[in-house]
């Protein structure tokens, strides 16, 4: 088996964490070893990152989110992905594309810094696969209203984040053999099945 770096991206209600958690039991039931991740979040010090980023009350300017959300990666990347990588197979719920989805395309902060930090922090980690998920404004719409506890990056206005939508998809046509398309608009019974193949054909 290979041991890939796997990440999912995508805007809030992009169905990205479903993923996530089916291939999560995919791969428990075949017995691959594997570690998952969330961003803001994983590691134990960036969970409680992940507290202040998303808290109601917190309201940083934007260089501050930018700074905080690399701090918790800069965590993870240093606790867990480089000790894990090339071992376990890692599954990413977010990583660098996120920070210039949101960051960069959403908030307009300075691609070039935004790069500058990644770089530094990542080094040698290299991304084999990315699922972008995609969603359209009245999915988007409705799933948000349903959800229960909105964190702050689920009350941005409708037209933020299509910007940053628009931003990953930029990201992803500069290397598209490295990302896979998931229309969440879809059945989510097809799409399961898309991740599935695609993660085996890669670990095989």
């Amino acid at each position: 088996f290979r041991k890939p770096v796997i990440v999912f991206e995508g805007i809030e209600g992009s169905g990205k964490t479903l993923h996530v958690n089916h291939l999560t039991k995919y791969l428990k039931k075949k017995k691959i070893k594997f570690i998952k991740l969330r961003e803001p979040g994983g590691s134990f010090t960036s969970e409680k990152i992940r507290k202040v980023i998303l808290s109601n009350k917190s309201n940083f300017h934007k260089v501050t989110d930018l700074l905080l959300y690399l701090a918790a990666r800069n965590e993870n990347l240093e606790n867990l992905i480089k000790k894990n990588y090339g071992k376990k197979l890692i599954l990413l719920d977010r990583f660098v594309d996120s920070t210039l989805a949101y960051q960069h395309y959403g908030m307009n902060i300075n691609y070039q810094f935004i790069n500058l930090i990644n770089n530094f922090l990542i080094k040698k980690i290299k991304i084999n696969l990315t699922f972008l998920n995609l969603v359209n404004n009245k999915n988007l719409r409705i799933r948000l209203s349903k959800r229960k506890n909105l964190n702050r990056y689920d009350r941005f206005k409708l037209n933020f984040y299509k910007k940053v939508q628009k931003g990953y998809i930029k990201i992803s046509n500069k290397n598209r053999n490295k990302y896979i398309i998931i229309d969440s608009n879809k059945p989510i019974s097809l799409n399961k099945l898309k991740v599935i193949e695609e993660v085996d054909k890669l670990i095989k």
